[in-house]
């Protein structure tokens, strides 16, 4: 049987000449932070002071000492090297790499003695890249498109310029005998009930001659087949197998797959994992509206309500289970059923699909290209086929990916950002898009849809972001635009939008220790990655609210209560227009460190207002009031539940001042994964600055419309009652009250709130859930309530 013997103890960095202890896995930023030799690249501007880190080699040692072993064959497996490295055992060259979004394996049987790593920098193997194959432009200055490395790394509009290297996945020796399973590529369908498991294998041997079969398990059925010299297939029909769902959908069972190599009855080397069993396509049929991109999964047709996800930590070596696992609880508590893993991160650990699989979160896997022209040249285009059919093949089993995505923004890029004209011919990766990847992908998993980017509207012949066509960035909005005019379109697909703001007080403190905040004090400017990005926040504020000139908690405020309005207006006005539209990606879920950003949750995992709007906006059942073309206005019964929703609309037009100005009754009956619209009567649209539309649906939902923006309403001055009640605040309104916020971080930076922004009307009560609180005192909530007040 193969053995596997872990090699993640006995590291050594070198440095100065000296040998400083390695983690492995890890990289050289964290290992120099450990020692004491940097200092934390997260905190004030000492992301600047470390920069050489990115510019050295770096050289990784132990001892390499064989296992007493009678197997024939020893290989040393890295399962990552980031990202150009050569690899020696006392001297001798075992190969070098430069990917690293792959594994490698080498044959050291009979090697011993000093196993050295050396990491060339990734700005030297880039700019190397660069002077042969020609400039090739992108969306930032760095030459992150030049090696198969995580591209932001590099830096983003949200992230730090922190070029790692190391071992940044585990490393091991496995010993063999006879032959070993290669690979596994499992076909998983579904036929009349009946799953159906293809496990297609490659094994690598030492003796050509031995008669090999393999023996596979799933659900309680064995099947067996022989091995023809090197390639083997095995079938397995499962009867009534319970089908796996997208969170919210229904179950998500799992099945355990077992796959045997024998020699006669030798067990060689055995392949584990766990699937599921669902069918997955996605609709891109032309209608009346242009062309469509909708998921069905089990046959049902969906509006996906996603998230763009990024890597975690820009170091993602420390992104352990347990930190993938509460982050993607995280989405999964707040309504999302689809994270996009987006294309400038990487292919994520199998902890992280695993965990999309136990929540039923669909996963939409970009291939890592972003925003840049990639070359099409050796040595890339070798490296690229050869880490997109392993990481094809390694993801195939996990039931949450349903989507391959060729790029991110790229063919966009080539047609809008003066690409076409700056490569005068060059290659900037279309034959990756149109070409080899969606080969990859149908000969190697055809069980799942690729789509060659991200906007990209199916042709040519339309522009790669035309909203009636395929899926759609909306960037105008936040760059240009007030986030009012996501109102003007119905996008087919919505894969990117969003906007930003501060992270939460708690988190800026820890990150800028020592620092008067102000929005354009050193640190805060540092730890705002975006073109302009103050700017920006500063006028969307002002389309709104009044500047809050000189005082920093409201800015804070208002800047998290923008988000949210932000992404509330996109996300209401989209889902109310389904089937027309069928999902919306926000930008983004997490942080990679502390940042200024479009983050739903920050980078210390503290959830901003937005992140509990979402829990709002992805519900199952939304109510939301939309404008007419006739002037008019509708309440959008929104249902997404596998259940009509039926029942009694409440309308009232309410003044500012608590006053019911009108109210009405009416029946609606919004089908299961459907949409009503329910006109409201004349006699209650808000006629002013001074009132505002209440719709309400069985208690279960609530949608305001105030007409005008806030900067106009005379609110008065809000006047509450703040009481402590058992795990939590007890807020009494006893004026409209709107936007309410308690900022727990204030109470304790380990204190989270179960709710974020909420609007009271005179005499409505809210409790507000607060965990991690020590020491609670009323008066002390009531400082970290803050809500809409009367202009200035």
């Amino acid at each position: 049987m193969l053995e596997a013997t872990p090699l993640d103890e006995g590291w050594t960095l070198l440095h100065e000449g000296a040998s400083l202890p390695a983690a492995v896995p890890g990289c050289v930023h964290t290992d120099l932070l450990t020692a004491g030799v940097i200092p934390d690249p997260f905190l004030g501007r000492n992301e600047s002071e470390v920069a050489w880190v990115g510019r050295r080699e770096w050289t990784y040692e132990r001892d390499l000492a064989l296992p007493a072993s009678p197997h024939e064959q020893t290989d040393l497996v890295f399962d990552g090297l980031d990202t150009v490295a050569e690899i020696r055992v006392d001297g001798r060259l075992l190969g070098r790499v430069r990917n690293m979004h792959r594994s490698y394996r080498f044959d050291v049987t009979g090697l011993a003695g000093r196993l050295t790593v050396r990491f060339a920098s990734a700005y030297a193997e880039a700019e190397a890249v660069r002077g042969r194959l020609g400039e090739r432009p992108g969306a930032y200055a760095e030459p992150y498109q030049y090696l198969r490395k995580m591209a932001c790394s590099f830096g983003w509009d949200w992230g730090p310029t922190l070029v790692t290297a190391g071992i940044w996945r585990p490393v091991r020796l496995e010993s063999w005998s006879t032959a070993r399973i290669a690979r596994v590529r499992p076909l998983v369908t579904v036929e009349d009930g009946t799953g159906v498991v293809e496990l297609r294998l490659d094994v690598e041997r030492t003796r050509v001659e031995a008669d090999l079969t393999v023996e596979a398990r799933v659900g309680g059925v064995v099947a067996r087949a022989a091995v023809d010299g090197t390639e083997g297939v095995v079938r397995l029909r499962v009867p009534d197998v319970a089908l796996w769902w997208p969170r919210g959908y229904g179950a998500q069972p799992l099945y355990d797959v077992e796959l045997t190599l024998l020699h006669g009855t030798d067990r060689l080397d055995v392949w584990r994992r766990r699937v599921g069993f669902r069918s997955v396509e996605l609709d891109t049929s032309a209608d009346a509206h242009g062309t469509g991109f909708t998921l069905v999964v089990n046959g049902e047709r969906l509006f996906a309500r996603g998230v763009n996800w990024i890597p975690d930590d820009v170091f993602p070596s420390r992104v352990t289970r347990e930190r993938y696992g509460e982050r993607l609880r995280q989405a999964a508590d707040a309504g999302v059923d689809l994270v996009r893993v987006w294309g400038g991160g990487i292919y994520e650990s199998e902890d992280f699909y695993d965990v999309c699989d136990e929540l039923g979160l669909l996963v939409w896997q970009d291939f890592p290209f972003a925003c840049a022209a990639y070359p099409e040249e050796q040595p890339l285009r070798g490296e690229v086929e050869a880490e997109a059919r392993e990481n094809v093949v390694r993801l195939m089993p996990h039931p949450s990916l349903v989507l391959w995505n060729g790029n991110n923004e790229n063919l966009w890029g080539f047609r809008d950002w003066d690409w076409e004209r700056r490569l005068a011919g060059d290659s900037w990766g279309e034959g990756y898009y149109l070409g080899l990847l969606p080969r990859i992908v149908a000969e190697l998993d055809p069980t799942r849809p690729y789509t060659a980017g991200s906007p990209w509207s199916g042709s040519w012949r339309r522009h790669p972001n035309d909203p009636a066509h395929g899926t759609h960035h909306s960037w105008e909005v936040w760059n240009r635009e007030d986030y009012a005019a996501y109102r003007a379109s119905v996008p087919r697909f919505v894969a990117e939008f969003g906007w930003q703001a501060p992270p939460a007080l708690a988190t800026l403190r820890r990150a800028l220790p020592g620092e008067e905040l102000a929005p354009d004090s050193p640190g805060m400017l540092h730890h705002q990655k975006a073109d302009d990005g103050n700017g920006k926040l500063r006028r969307g504020l002002e389309r709104h609210f009044a500047f809050p000139e000189g005082d920093f908690d409201r800015w804070h405020y208002l800047t998290q209560v923008n988000q949210a309005r932000a992404i509330a207006a996109g996300i209401e006005h989209w889902r109310s227009h389904w089937p027309v539209c069928a999902g919306t990606v926000v930008w983004q879920l997490n942080d990679c460190w502390p940042v200024t950003s479009w983050a739903a949750i920050d980078g210390d995992g503290r959830e901003k207002p937005l992140y509990h709007e979402l829990r709002r906006l992805y519900a199952d059942r939304l109510l939301t009031v939309r404008d007419e073309p006739d002037g008019g206005l509708v309440v959008a019964v929104v249902n997404q539940s596998g259940e009509a929703w039926r029942g009694a609309l409440r309308l009232r037009r309410v003044s500012v001042e608590g006053e019911v100005l009108g109210a009405a009754e009416v029946a609606f009956a919004a089908g299961r994964r459907a949409v009503e619209a329910v006109a409201v009567p004349r006699g209650l649209e808000p006629g002013g600055p001074k009132e505002f539309l209440v719709a309400e649906a069985d208690g279960v939902a609530r949608a305001l419309r105030f007409p005008v923006p806030d900067r106009e309403i005379p609110y008065p001055r809000p006047e509450f009652e703040v009481a402590l009640v058992p795990g939590g605040v007890e807020v009494t309104a006893r004026t409209l009250v709107r936007d309410l916020l308690l900022q727990a971080d204030r109470l304790d930076p380990a204190a989270r709130a179960d709710r974020g922004l909420v609007t009271l009307l005179p005499g409505e009560r809210v409790t507000i859930g607060v965990r991690g609180w020590e020491n609670p005192d009323a008066t002390a909530a009531r400082a970290a309530l803050y809500c809409m007040e009367p202009s200035r």
